[in-house]
């Protein structure tokens, strides 16, 4: 039975990491349509951190919040939806951004929206284009980055391979 946090469900079981004092981390959200594609939006090119990428919705964990708070406002900041349910936990990662601001943890979900997916409010002074991703797109993930630079290309396969049942 899933359990309710704040105004969006958690299904049970679900790992939260706890940031430590001192740890840099962020969130990442898959978003799924109907139709099993997944959101993307694409940084824009003056970005200092992966500029001309593509990228789930997500960003850092600010003083003070937890993991699905930051979740919650980075979904609603980014495209103006509002998280429902967080159906999966896709896992951790640590990495090396390249715009020096060291190491971070990133802790990703495959969540449920509520709002108009034909129409996200994007913060169109961070990113330059959206789309939604489905198994033959996959490759455009990949777009500008460098060998062995595809968390985003993995962890959007992964949540496509692991789609939940809808019904």
């Amino acid at each position: 039975m899933a359990t309710r946090d704040q105004s969006f469900i958690v299904d049970d079981e679900m790992e939260v990491p706890v940031p430590a004092a001192g740890e840099v981390w962020t969130v990442g959200a898959v978003v799924l349509n109907r139709d099993g594609a997944a959101f993307a939006q694409k940084r824009s090119p003056d970005r200092r951190l992966f500029p001309d990428t593509w990228d789930i919705v997500g960003g850092h964990v600010e003083a003070g919040e937890t993991v699905m708070e930051a979740l919650a406002r980075e979904i609603e900041e980014e495209t103006g939806w509002r998280l429902s349910r967080v159906r999966r936990f896709l896992g951790t990662t640590t990495w090396t951004g390249d715009d020096g601001g060291g190491l971070r943890h990133a802790a990703d979900y495959l969540v449920e929206v509520d709002g108009d997916l034909d129409a996200p409010a994007l913060e169109w002074s961070k990113h330059s284009a959206y789309g939604w991703i489905g198994r033959g797109d996959l490759h455009r993930l990949k777009e500008n980055r460098g060998p062995g630079e595809f968390l985003i290309h993995d962890l959007v396969a992964r949540a496509l391979a692991e789609r939940p049942d809808t019904a």
